[in-house]
């Protein structure tokens, strides 16, 4: 096989260029146009409309902080301190009747023991919670 002398890179010996044009087009990264997605909306727009089609916009949503309002919650053992430091109305049984949600509270939770009979009125409560008020005798009237 008879050895090909007449390569590119033979032929431009002492070129100092090798096909590139001027000084610098093949150097560093003075064709590159920016670094990351910079160009984008400018030098860069046919290849955004070609092959980034879904790069800028919005997706999704975001719920706002402020909607949320935190929960204000109570647990079946602090009732006694509740019962002890507010006076309350009675019903026809003679239970004790709370008002958890005139308190300011939200939700009832099934934390700690109960040993005393309450009507505990309220928006949200845990099963727990009212599992153990109506072993003790008493009633959960779930508002919410």
């Amino acid at each position: 096989m008879v050895v090909r002398r007449d390569r590119k890179v033979r032929r431009q010996r002492g070129s100092r260029l090798y096909g590139w044009g001027q000084v610098g087009q093949h150097r560093k990264s003075g064709t590159r146009g920016g670094f990351g997605n910079a160009g984008l909306h400018k030098h860069k727009w046919s290849w955004t409309v070609k092959y980034g089609k879904d790069h800028f916009g919005k997706y999704g949503f975001v719920r706002p902080l402020a909607v949320s309002k935190p929960v204000r919650s109570i647990n079946v053992g602090s009732l006694a301190t509740l019962v002890q430091d507010k006076i309350l109305e009675k019903d026809e049984k003679g239970r004790a009747v709370l008002d958890l949600g005139s308190l300011g509270y939200d939700k009832l939770l099934g934390s700690g023991k109960i040993d005393f009979s309450v009507v505990v009125k309220i928006n949200h409560a845990s099963e727990i919670a009212k599992k153990k008020i109506t072993e003790a005798g008493g009633e959960v009237i779930v508002a919410g």
